[in-house]
């Protein structure tokens, strides 16, 4: 949601919005602090957060090794994953430290653990955050416009949070409050309250530690977007309404708070958003407005009710989130058991991008408060939200190929038996932002593992998985990876991933192997060649002609196999964009490349195809090694291609390089590489320096959002094809 969205949707609530100077400023302010966590005096952080929001882990391996022994992996644990969900992001051994680049990062609040070998786990002892109900825990604030609610607010400007003590059963017991700015303990005016409840697995502490409830009460109200209220944090039983009772007993007696049911609320998370509804609907009268924020159950409502709790309750809200959240079948059928029995409720609708965690739960809040104690005039759906049409339910296990995919981009992998003593199973994927790699931990269910997961955003995912920290090919799933036996593929449909996607039957171009044979490597080989819908060997005019290669730990097959290029081409062919060109993706695995490309691929190529040996009608490209391979032949023989592109690939040494060779003979050079999480970054952007310095002509296309993978040379031959071979 923009700024202008929300401030829209304040003005739309009846709320006034009026953000003083001051407030903005310390916002700013607040907000640069806490891109970065504090580390102890005498440490050097092991996280690193830019302004431009890469996570950045460097965890010393000496540290490692001395806590947990000697390791195999070096995992982060958080919410990284879709819908914010729990993720594992692998970290590499490099010299005397595991390290990682993730980004870019959503703004927003994430919480994070390492872990060992699956089982070892350990604090980040260089980041001095704290999670009470988990001290393993450490979080960071990534800033931006969409989690402006989160920054903490101006010191001095802020509520007040206080620990209550009181009795139940016999028992003692706690809870927090928070007190808005100015609030006194003695005054003629009482406040609302507010009461909100944890659930199972959910600690009180939480609604601060990870829901941010303190910074988003403190800023709404510097916003003036919320009444003022006093606001209770409990450890919920959902079954004991008792407790319920004597917490409010103790805040009326220890606080200035209103006790009439008309200024009191009452809300809460997961096994507390159960017992939110309860409140309203078994016993109408004691809340005036009620919040349920992915409630696990609900009670049932008996129509002769229905009078009762429409005069009793002013506000009725449901919240849940997509369908990974546990509570989206309950909340459909709630809002189904409420119609029939006409009590009056809101729904905010199915956040699409939220399952059920803090992430999710703190735009509940932000949206739940503004609502209290006041007249609202917007009793819709948050913008974005959709309907919540019908239950969802995955096919039962073993009945259909994995993995499982909606028309929305949720997606279910499940194994097969053949693992059903395994202690750990993930699905390792490029579902992290721009393609990078996360491990999605799947859920045991009976002999098998199984997890939903999503949205993913229509493209091109491939994956394996990982049990007990081996790779291992689902073999429920029949694609292949020649390259990469343990991966498997599969392709979410829709208007971002159009190139990506078929063409029609028998409206592409043709995919054929040509076989040659290697003098450098003293066998033969085979390449595979695109040509195009329409080829015609008896032309007049010889077709221009790309050569296309792979990367280090490829082959020939991987630009068609994972690359996608017969559909990029197809697609681009049929919308006019690409001039008819024949492709050779040859073997690049080669001692001597340079030699193999023109003594051997070219050669057969010219042999058994209609193409110009004219170098203004030749292309060379390559992807990492390809690339470099590419740079390679450039240098030794400028001019023979005049169209050269390399894809996350340094250019080298300039020793030697013949500048106006290269400059005369050369249309266009073209390069390509992803951002931070491409390890080529740093030598790329040196390489830049040396073309500059020794006066080369090139394009650079600038930075494509993704890591050192296929997402990203995806994008770059969507970018090239349509460049070559123009007048």
């Amino acid at each position: 949601m923009t700024t202008e969205q929300y401030h829209g949707r304040l003005r739309r609530l009846g709320v006034r919005r009026r953000l003083s100077a001051a407030f903005t400023a310390g916002v700013i302010a607040t907000a640069a602090v806490l891109l970065a966590p504090q580390p102890a005096a005498a440490d050097t952080p092991w996280l690193d957060v830019s302004p431009d929001r890469y996570a950045t882990f460097t965890v010393p391996a000496a540290y490692v090794q001395e806590k947990l022994g000697t390791v195999s992996q070096v995992i982060v644990e958080g919410n990284f994953g879709p819908s914010a969900t729990w993720a594992e992001f692998g970290l590499t051994r490099r010299g005397d430290a595991w390290s990682g680049v993730l980004g870019a990062l959503e703004p927003g609040l994430y919480n994070y653990q390492l872990t060992a070998d699956d089982t070892k786990t350990i604090k980040d002892p260089t980041n001095s955050t704290s999670v009470a109900s988990n001290p393993l825990l450490s979080t960071f604030l990534v800033a931006g416009d969409s989690a402006r609610w989160l920054v903490d607010a101006p010191s001095g400007t802020g509520g007040k949070i206080e620990t209550l003590t009181y009795r139940t059963r016999n028992a003692q017991r706690s809870a927090l409050v928070w007190t808005p700015p100015g609030y006194a303990a003695k005054g003629p005016k009482g406040y609302p309250a507010l009461f909100l409840q944890s659930g199972a697995g959910v600690a009180a502490t939480d609604w601060l530690d990870l829901g941010r409830s303190k910074q988003i009460l403190d800023n709404l109200s510097a916003a003036r977007a919320m009444s003022p209220m006093v606001v209770v944090l409990n450890n919920a039983n959902a079954s004991d309404d008792k407790e319920l009772r004597d917490l409010r007993k103790a805040v009326a007696d220890n606080y200035r708070v209103l006790r009439d049911p008309a200024h009191q609320a009452i809300a809460g998370v997961a096994d507390g958003g159960t017992q939110a509804v309860r409140a309203a609907l078994t016993k109408p009268g004691q809340f005036g407005y009620v919040g349920s924020f992915s409630g696990t159950s609900a009670p049932a409502i008996d129509r002769k009710d229905a009078k009762a709790i429409n005069r009793g309750v002013k506000l009725l809200r449901l919240y849940t989130g997509n369908v990974t959240d546990p509570a989206y079948n309950t909340t459909y059928r709630l809002t189904k058991a409420l119609d029939r029995a006409d009590v009056r409720f809101e729904f905010d609708g199915v956040n699409p991008d939220g399952g059920a965690n803090w992430t999710t739960w703190q735009e509940n809040l932000v949206d739940f408060l503004p609502r209290l104690f006041g007249h609202v005039r917007d009793h819709g759906p948050s913008p974005g939200h959709q309907p919540l049409k019908r239950e969802f339910t995955p096919p039962p296990a073993g009945t259909t190929p994995t993995p499982f995919v909606t028309e929305d981009g949720f997606v279910t992998f499940e194994t097969t038996t053949d693992f059903k003593n395994a202690q750990h199973v993930t699905v390792w994927a490029n579902v992290a932002p721009g393609g990078s790699w996360l491990r999605l931990p799947l859920t045991r269910d009976g002999d098998r593992w199984r997890a939903t997961v999503g949205p993913l955003k229509p493209w091109f995912y491939y994956y394996r998985l990982i049990v007990d920290r081996v790779a291992v090919k689902d073999a429920s799933n029949p694609t292949t990876v020649t390259t990469e036996p343990m991966w498997s593929t599969f392709f979410i449909p829709g208007p971002g991933a159009r190139l990506l996607s078929d063409v029609p039957a028998g409206r592409g171009g043709k995919v054929e192997n040509m076989t040659y044979t290697s003098t450098v490597a003293g066998q033969d080989r085979t390449a595979l060649v695109w040509t195009p819908p329409g080829y015609d060997p008896n032309r007049a005019q010889p077709y221009p002609v790309l050569y296309l290669q792979h990367g280090g730990g490829q082959n020939y097959t991987d630009w068609v196999e994972m690359g996608r290029a017969k559909q990029i081409l197809d697609n681009q062919f049929l919308d006019g964009d690409l001039t008819p060109m024949v492709v050779v993706m040859g073997n690049g695995n080669s001692s001597n490349f340079n030699s193999e490309l023109r003594e051997n691929i070219v050669p057969t190529a010219r042999a058994r195809y209609h193409i110009s040996s004219d170098p203004s009608q030749q292309a060379l490209a390559g992807l990492s090694m390809g690339g470099g391979q590419a740079f390679g032949v450039l240098k030794a023989y400028p001019g023979e291609f005049a169209y050269v592109a390399a894809f996350s690939a340094g250019f080298g040494s300039g020793t030697g390089v013949d500048v106006q060779a290269i400059n005369n003979g050369t249309k266009m050079l073209r390069l390509y590489v992803g951002d931070q999480t491409d390890f080529v970054y740093p030598s790329f952007m040196a390489s830049l320096t040396t073309l500059d310095n020794l006066g080369i002509r090139y394009e650079f296309d600038g930075v494509t959002p993704g890591p050192h993978g296929w997402d990203v040379w995806q994008k770059n031959l969507i970018d090239l094809a349509p460049r070559l071979f123009k007048r």
